[in-house]
């Protein structure tokens, strides 16, 4: 069964919620800057964890110590409500060697 993608008031709705995501088209993107390469990896692999979870699985770029992670539902051709459970959930991760959420860059 094909999976529906959200109409523009839910996407804003959601997107208010999750104040560190910016729309860029059919996705939400949301970068980090964490202190140092092997926390943006430590990050990364914590992400991978919960994406296995919920098997729902970002784009993430790794440049240094910058994290860009990018969601998006393929299979609909943009975005559902899958994407805003992820990006939710990534962020009540905790940072590495932070206690608070690192704004975006």
């Amino acid at each position: 069964m094909p999976v529906a993608t959200l109409d523009e008031p839910t996407i804003e709705a959601w997107l208010s919620a999750i104040p560190d995501w910016r729309r860029e088209g059919n996705q939400i993107v949301r970068q980090l800057k964490l202190p140092s390469f092997a926390d943006a990896i430590s990050f990364v692999n914590m992400v991978a964890q919960l994406a296995e979870e919920l098997n729902h699985h970002p784009d993430i770029l790794i440049h240094y110590r910058e994290v860009t992670l990018t969601l998006s539902t393929h299979e609909a051709g943009g975005l559902t409500k899958a994407d805003f459970d992820l990006a939710k959930r990534i962020d009540a991760l905790p940072l590495p060697n932070s206690t608070r959420s690192q704004p975006p860059l």
